[in-house]
């Protein structure tokens, strides 16, 4: 395997990623992942995002994982409109490496990164497919009360300056904007596949099933018993991920 460090820039922001190869030889079908919002928390045990993205390279996938502005060691603030181009960003960079097969790059996101993988997938007919785990149907519970919302960010570290958001009530409406059930039923006639934990307490099933009942064919839905919200770290989660993610983009399945 080989990985590759990678900086992207997008709004004079720095953006930190890296580039999971199986290895040299031939272009290959490429997974964009993108994260969820952090939790704050962090587990000794858990091997992050490397940890998924070597996983699933060693499937035979390039795999890109990258961190949001505002989070990991990206420059920047938390701000929902700023993921879709910072996604956007990460299109484009994987568009022009040698190694990564363009007509075969998908999209793999986890809540809210699932969110921003597909309103930009539905916009961005360059990507194959979407993957996307325990997405929210809209933001609307984070645009209640947009003070609370950004005190929060602010606690978790992803809200670094003082003087950002500059305006709470835009801030906030980006979080209308980038709405998934706007965008789900644009992904057609590309593969889309929703994967949702049926004990997920911070997104419900019901959103899967919002989403799902908005989307167009071919659309699968998968809901796992006794799963909650952090996918990523759930083995059958991510092996229906991988299996599905086979079957659309190699035809092996």
């Amino acid at each position: 395997m080989i990985i590759k460090e990678v900086s992207l820039e997008i709004d004079n922001l720095k953006l930190d990623g890296r580039l999971y190869l199986p290895d040299e030889k031939i272009p290959y079908p490429t997974i964009c992942v993108c994260h969820g919002i952090p939790s704050g928390i962090k587990d000794a045990d858990d091997g992050g995002y490397p940890s998924l993205a070597a996983r699933i390279c060693n499937e035979g996938f390039g795999v890109f994982i990258f961190s949001f502005r505002g989070t990991g060691k990206s420059e920047g603030n938390f701000d929902i409109f700023g993921w879709t181009r910072d996604l956007s960003a990460a299109i484009d960079y994987l568009w022009l490496q040698p190694e990564v097969d363009r007509s075969k790059i998908a999209l793999l996101g986890f809540s809210a990164g699932a969110a921003v993988s597909v309103c930009v997938g539905a916009q961005d007919k360059s990507i194959m497919a979407v993957a996307s785990c325990a997405c929210p149907a809209n933001f609307d519970s984070l645009i209640t009360n947009p003070e609370e919302s950004i005190k929060h960010f602010r606690n978790i570290g992803i809200i670094k300056d003082k003087d950002f958001p500059a305006y709470d009530g835009e801030w906030a409406d980006n979080f209308k904007v980038v709405n998934p059930l706007f965008y789900v039923s644009e992904i057609a006639p590309r593969p889309l596949l929703l994967v949702h934990g049926e004990e997920d307490d911070l997104v419900t099933v019901d959103n899967a099933r919002m989403l799902y009942g908005q989307a167009k064919d071919p659309k699968k839905l998968i809901i796992l018993s006794e799963i909650g919200h952090r996918l990523r770290r759930e083995e059958r989660a991510v092996q229906v991920v991988i299996d599905w993610l086979k079957e659309v983009m190699t035809g092996v399945g």
